[in-house]
C-alpha cells in the first residue's frame, strides 16, 4: 500500500517561510522545531515547495539548477558547531527589514560575503566524506558550479550572452573556464555539500518521528539554467542555444494576456529516444531528497501551450502533444509504483483526466476553487475520489481570510451557504475542516491559514514579481492552539499518524 493510499494529514510549509535570526528560514532549529511541531499536532506529511537555488524573481519554480540546493537554507549556528563560523561573523548583520518578510537583495549580498569566509575554514579542514560526496553528484554538480562561476564572471549575466565557445558548452572552452575558476568552482561545491548534508539530518529527523516529506518538481526549468546548458539537446532551442519556443498558459478570467512562463519546452520525441534518460536522473535525485513528490503541472505531459520566443504575452500559442503515459510507463519500469501526486489544476481535458486515471496518481483539489459558479467543477467535497490530496489553498492562492475578503461575494456567500454559517469568520476554520473530514485519502492545510493569515500570507501571485516568496511566520504563531485543532480533527476524522508515539 502506497503511502497516499492512507487517510492522513499535512501541513504545507516552506522553509524560506520558517522563523528564524538571518533573513530567512534554514534547515536549523526552527525546522527541527517545525518536525516537533507536527508530531505533536499528529501530522503526517511535511509539505514544502522546491528547494532548489533560486534565480531571477526569486522563485523556487524558477532555478539555475533542479538537481541543487538553495544555500541561503544552511544553517549558520550548525555551521559554528562544525567550527566553519562563528557567532559574531553573522549575527551582528541586518538581514531584513522585518521578520516577517524575506528580503533577498541583503541575503544575496550578506549571506555570499559568509560564504567566502566559510569556503576559506571549510578548506583548512576538508570533511572525510566531501570528495565521496563530489563523486556520487559529479553527474550534475560539476557542471552547477562550473555554470556558477562562469556566470559570476559574466556578472550575472545570462549563459546565452556568454562567449560562444563557452556557451555552446564546448569541450575546448570547458576545460579553459575550469581551470580559470577553479577557486569558484569549489565554492559552490562545499556550499551543495553543506547544504545535503544538512537537509539529510534534518529529512533523517523527520522520518525517525513518523513524518514524511512531500517535495515539489516543477515540469519545466528554468531558461538560463545548468540543466539546459549542458543538455541543450532535450529542448526547443536553436543553433546558438536560444529558446525557439518556451511554455506558459492561455489567457483566462485571472490572466487577460495568458501567463508566459518562460521556460523552454522540451523536445519530447528526442526524450523518448533516449529512455527519458534525463527524466529518469531527475527522478532518481529527487526520491532521495523527498519521501513524496508533487509534480507542477501535470497536465503539461498530455499537452502542454507553447509560445514563440520573445512573445511579450502568452495570447498567441499552440497546444502541443506531450509524452503522456510512454514517460509514466518508462518511470514506473525503472522505479516501481512512484509516490507522485498530480498537480492537475486549471483547465483539464478529458485526456488529461485520463492520462491521471492511467498513471494511477492522486490529483488535487482545492476547496477555494469549489464554490464558483460551475457546481459541477470536481473541487465541492462531495464528488471527491479517495484517490486525491484535498488542499485549502496552494502557493499561488490568497489564504481563506483573504479569499473571503476579496472573492465575488456570490462565491463567499455559496461557502457559507454550504458550510451552514451566517459568519463570514467562521470561514476559515470550516473550509479547514471539510478538507480534513472528507473522503479524500490526503489533506494538506497551508500553514498561513492554520495561523489565521489575511493577504500578509499570501505567497505568490501569479504572473506578478516583487512582492512573492517573501512570507515568514514568527515562533510565536505555532500557537498551542493550532496544536490543539490540529490534533483534535486529525484523530476525529481518522487522520491521526498512528507511527508517532505521543
Amino acid at each position: 500500500m502506497s503511502l497516499l493510499d492512507k487517510r492522513s494529514n499535512g501541513v504545507l510549509m516552506h522553509i524560506s517561510s520558517l522563523p528564524g535570526e538571518t533573513g530567512i528560514g534554514t534547515m536549523g532549529k526552527h525546522a527541527f522545531a517545525f518536525v516537533d511541531f507536527l508530531v505533536k499536532s499528529g501530522q503526517t506529511y511535511w509539505q514544502i515547495l522546491p528547494i532548489c537555488p533560486t534565480s531571477y524573481g526569486d522563485s523556487p519554480y524558477q532555478s539555475f539548477s533542479t538537481f541543487a540546493g538553495n544555500p541561503y537554507f544552511i544553517d549558520f549556528e550548525l555551521l559554528e558547531k562544525d567550527g566553519l563560523i562563528s557567532a559574531q561573523d553573522y549575527k551582528n548583520v541586518k538581514w531584513c527589514e522585518s521578520e516577517k518578510k524575506v528580503d533577498y537583495g541583503i541575503l544575496y549580498v550578506e549571506r555570499h560575503k559568509i560564504f567566502k569566509l566559510i569556503q576559506k575554514n571549510f578548506e583548512k579542514n576538508i570533511p572525510a566524506d566531501y570528495h565521496e560526496f563530489c563523486k556520487k553528484n559529479d553527474f550534475w554538480l560539476q557542471d552547477y558550479a562550473l555554470f556558477m562561476a562562469i556566470k559570476d564572471e559574466h556578472n550575472g549575466s545570462s549563459f546565452i550572452n556568454w562567449e560562444k565557445d563557452i556557451l555552446l558548452h564546448e569541450s575546448s572552452a570547458v576545460e579553459k573556464w575550469t581551470k580559470k575558476c577553479s577557486d569558484r568552482i569549489e565554492y559552490y561545491k562545499i556550499l551543495q555539500y553543506l547544504f545535503f548534508k544538512q537537509w539529510f539530518s534534518l529529512k533523517d529527523y523527520a522520518n525517525k518521528k513518523g513524518i514524511s516529506i512531500i517535495g515539489d518538481i516543477p515540469i519545466y526549468v528554468a531558461a538560463d539554467s545548468a540543466d539546459v546548458w549542458t543538455n541543450p539537446e532535450i529542448f526547443m532551442l536553436d543553433e546558438n542555444h536560444i529558446p525557439i519556443e518556451v511554455a506558459g498558459c492561455p489567457p483566462d478570467a485571472y490572466a487577460l494576456g495568458g501567463q508566459l512562463w518562460g521556460n523552454p519546452v522540451y523536445r519530447w520525441d528526442y526524450c523518448k529516444k533516449t529512455g527519458f534518460k534525463w527524466w529518469k536522473q531527475r527522478i532518481t535525485s529527487s526520491l532521495k531528497i523527498y519521501d513524496i513528490l508533487r509534480i507542477d503541472h501535470f497536465r503539461g505531459f498530455d499537452t502542454f501551450y507553447s509560445v514563440k520566443y520573445g512573445s511579450i504575452d502568452a495570447k498567441i500559442g499552440e497546444w502541443k502533444k506531450g509524452p503522456g503515459m510512454d514517460l509514466f510507463k518508462e518511470l514506473k519500469d525503472s522505479f516501481g509504483e512512484l509516490p507522485i501526486i498530480a498537480e492537475d489544476l486549471g483547465y483539464v481535458t478529458d485526456t488529461v483526466r485520463q492520462l491521471l486515471k492511467d498513471t494511477g496518481f492522486p490529483g488535487m483539489k482545492v476547496l477555494q476553487f469549489a464554490f464558483d459558479a460551475n457546481d459541477k467543477n470536481g473541487y465541492i467535497p462531495y464528488e471527491f475520489p479517495k484517490n486525491c490530496v484535498v488542499y485549502t489553498g496552494t502557493h499561488d492562492n490568497c489564504t481563506i481570510n483573504q479569499w473571503v475578503e476579496q472573492e465575488k461575494e456570490q462565491f463567499v456567500q455559496a461557502a457559507m451557504d454550504y458550510y451552514r454559517i451566517t459568519d463570514k469568520s467562521k470561514v476559515r476554520e470550516e473550509m479547514m475542516l471539510s478538507g480534513i473530514s472528507s473522503v479524500a485519502n490526503t489533506c494538506i492545510l497551508t500553514m498561513q491559514d492554520l495561523i489565521g493569515c489575511g493577504k500578509e500570507g499570501r505567497m505568490n501571485t501569479p504572473s506578478t514579481v516583487g512582492e512573492n516568496w517573501k512570507w515568514r511566520a514568527t515562533s510565536d504563531q505555532f500557537s498551542d492552539d493550532i496544536v490543539e485543532f490540529l490534533g483534535k480533527y486529525t484523530k476525529i476524522y481518522g487522520r491521526k499518524n498512528e507511527k508517532i508515539c505521543q
